[in-house]
């Protein structure tokens, strides 16, 4: 009799996949904790120069806070009460570039996550004339 045997090379053993599985939660945890120890890093250094006792905060500090806004969370989560917005500011025009800043942050930085390529078509159909 003949007797049919899979080939091992085609489906992985449940093992291989549970292992492949923890590798990637451990590795997406490990980026996670870098990047949020580099955000809060980056925050605490800029964070007093940025938002300096001395001055009125304008457009252009407004959209500096606002694309700084987004560091702030790890320190946030952790229990750190830091600042993300300016007191001392004129008014409207720095409330409209904390919001530029924060979306232009967005755009930036959470923008090509949700950018796919176009599939490659033909765009003619062989035909002169």
């Amino acid at each position: 009799m003949l007797s049919i045997k899979s080939n091992p090379d085609t489906t992985p053993a449940p093992d291989t996949k549970v292992k492949r599985l923890v590798k990637l939660i451990i590795r997406k945890a490990v980026t996670i904790i870098i990047v949020t120890l580099v955000f809060g890093w980056l925050y605490s250094w800029a964070s007093p120069w940025a938002f300096a006792k001395d001055r009125t905060a304008g457009f252009g500090y407004g959209m500096l806070h606002g694309a700084m806004m987004p560091l702030s969370l790890p320190s946030l989560v952790t229990g750190h009460d830091v600042q993300i917005y300016d007191d001392h500011n004129v008014g409207r025009i720095y409330k409209i570039g904390y919001i530029c800043g924060v979306n232009i942050c967005g755009l930036v930085f959470i923008g090509p996550l949700f950018w796919r390529p176009r599939p490659v078509t033909s765009t003619s159909s062989g035909k002169s004339g």
